[in-house]
């Protein structure tokens, strides 16, 4: 099947690498022209590099390759502002907003100052999301599909402990996408009579520059000082009921497509996992 959402406009954000990268290309192969918009320079509070203004291009030049149209802009989701602007000149260039991707996202983990560590991922994850969908709703009609992308640790029992990955930056990590999971139920309800859908996909670990990171190795590998990531990867597998490490990028843009499509024209308000079964190890079956 091709063209499953020819004609189409989307908005990815954190589109310049990884997930965001990957549901760029993946919409563009089924037909889409796309808003490319990331941050493209780091935070001084994320303990890795965020990406740079050459992967944004890249981007752009492999939508581009597939035969659509880019308008890639580097913007910070955590300012309304900067979003708002970004899409209305993305829709003065391709005419149209169908979909949209709220993709942006970091780790915070051994962030310093730890507060502050908090609040960019906070700003980022949460109100970076719901800045992208909300700066689209004037710009929406109906038939339009609104995905959030969460995580299964929203989903995961999480205890304090003193150990990598439980300091403020890093539980914001999962209160963010637990915040935004309560949104995006509450948003589709409120949009459901207008014809707009709106859902999340929760992903486990997915083999993106945050998971292969000195920070996720130590939250992995807290038994060892300076773990790497042949040290972390064979605990990768915990996550997961199925026997992998972690999922690909495209493996999450394939749930992304779907629910962009019209194949998915009556789901909405549905937290949808791409988790190997990892929510399976946590919770027992309940209606």
């Amino acid at each position: 099947m091709t063209g499953r959402v020819e004609g189409k406009v989307a908005l990815i954000t954190g589109a310049a690498r990884g997930q965001g990268r990957a549901h760029a290309v993946r919409l563009a192969d089924e037909g889409a022209d796309v808003i490319l918009l990331d941050l493209c320079r780091d935070l001084s509070t994320v303990a890795y590099q965020l990406s740079r203004p050459e992967d944004l291009e890249e981007t752009a030049r492999l939508v581009e390759k597939a035969g659509r149209t880019a308008f890639a802009r580097q913007a910070d989701v955590r300012d309304a502002a900067e979003v708002r602007a970004a899409i209305e000149d993305g829709i003065a260039v391709l005419g149209r907003l169908d979909v949209v991707v709220a993709q942006a996202g970091v780790m915070g983990a051994e962030g310093k100052p730890e507060l502050q560590a908090w609040s960019d991922v906070i700003n980022t994850n949460l109100v970076g999301s719901i800045n992208a969908l909300q700066e689209a709703l004037p710009h929406v009609g109906e038939g339009a599909s609104l995905i959030a992308v969460g995580s299964t640790s929203a989903m995961m029992d999480f205890a304090k402990k003193d150990n990598p990955g439980t300091d403020p930056g890093g539980t914001a990590y999962v209160h963010s996408k637990r915040a935004l999971s309560a949104y995006v139920h509450d948003l589709a309800t409120e949009l459901a009579p207008r014809g707009i859908r709106a859902n999340i996909v929760h992903p486990t670990n997915v083999n993106t520059a945050m998971l292969h990171s000195d920070p996720m190795y130590r939250v992995f590998r807290p038994d060892l000082e300076h773990p790497g990531r042949d040290d972390a990867e064979p605990v990768f597998a915990v996550q997961q009921a199925m026997k992998i490490p972690y999922i690909e990028p495209e493996d999450v843009s394939n749930a992304v497509l779907w629910l962009a499509s019209d194949e998915s024209r009556y789901v909405t308000g549905v937290q949808l996992r791409v988790d190997a079964g990892g929510y399976l190890k946590w919770y027992d079956y309940h209606v």
